[in-house]
């Protein structure tokens, strides 16, 4: 038995929202408050991008490019990339710096981005929770993690035709192996098309 190899385990396929449930979780409320604005600043920047969480909360001011609309990220082995964003990304994130995150410096400036409510950094655990409690409010039938947003960036990205390579750079995927699971999601969504529509599926 020892000359037998133990059979592969399969990777599990990382859940992704629809575009018609991305767009309901980014819908702006009418009220915008500086935590508001910065929330919703978070969400769009995290579509957008498809960074980490841990990326996101610990990103420096400096970091982000508002005349490129580029991030420089610092990402797991301290390796940096470049990471693009839109220009609806870009609105939500000056609204926040205009109007939102000077309401939130206290005395001790912070150099991160985006803080809490008593001017420190971000946490993780935060973030978890108020991305949940936006899903709530914006009826969304799961509950939603912040990896969920990545999974979506990049799915979304692929199923509209974005290089392999070029996603794996955006993510930070040191193997493109690790990328190339969202290949298997796109080739099981147009499998379940073809089944559902064609006459002999």
């Amino acid at each position: 038995m020892l000359d037998i190899d133990p059979p592969k385990t399969g990777h599990s396929l990382p859940k992704a929202l629809s575009i018609a449930e991305v767009e309901q979780l980014l819908a702006l409320p009418e009220k915008k408050t500086p935590l508001i604005l910065r929330d919703y600043a978070m969400l769009h920047l995290m579509y957008a991008t498809g960074l980490r969480v841990s990326e996101l909360v610990r990103l420096p001011v400096q970091a982000c490019n508002m005349t490129s609309c580029h991030l420089r990220v610092l990402g797991k082995g301290d390796k940096e990339r470049l990471v693009p964003f839109g220009e609806v990304a870009r609105e939500r994130i000056e609204d926040y710096l205009d109007q939102g995150r000077p309401q939130l410096v206290k005395k001790k400036s912070c150099p991160f981005l985006f803080l809490n409510n008593r001017g420190g950094a971000m946490t993780r655990n935060r973030f978890w929770q108020i991305i949940n409690g936006i899903a709530i409010q914006a009826g969304t039938r799961h509950r939603i993690s912040p990896h969920m947003l990545r999974h979506s960036f990049a799915t979304h990205l692929l199923a509209g035709g974005a290089d392999l390579r070029a996603v794996q750079m955006m993510l930070g995927h040191a193997d493109i192996s690790t990328t190339q699971i969202y290949t298997k999601i796109e080739t099981d969504r147009l499998k379940a098309i073809h089944q559902r529509f064609h006459p002999r599926g």
